[in-house]
C-alpha cells in the first residue's frame, strides 16, 4: 500500500519536471514567451523564479522517491 504511494508520488513528479523544464525558455523568457504572462506573476523574471524553485522541489522528491523506491527500505 505505502509502496503504491510513494509510486504514485514519483510518477506525478516524474510528469511534474517534464511539463516544467518544458516551460522554460532557453532564452530567459520563460512563461511571458508562451503567449501573455500569467496573471499570477507581477513580472517574467519572477515566474521564471517560481518556476526554477518548482522544479528544484520536484527534481529533490523524485530523486528521494528514486532512491527510497529502488533501496527496497519500504517493503
Amino acid at each position: 500500500m505505502i509502496t503504491q504511494v510513494l509510486q504514485a508520488i514519483w510518477s506525478l513528479s516524474a510528469v511534474g519536471i517534464i511539463i516544467l523544464v518544458l516551460l522554460h525558455s532557453p532564452k530567459g523568457d520563460g512563461i511571458g514567451g508562451i503567449g501573455g504572462q500569467a496573471q499570477l506573476f507581477t513580472s517574467a523574471k519572477s515566474a521564471e523564479t517560481t518556476l526554477n524553485r518548482i522544479t528544484w522541489m520536484l527534481a529533490i522528491i523524485f530523486m528521494g522517491m528514486t532512491v527510497i523506491l529502488s533501496a527496497g527500505w519500504i517493503k
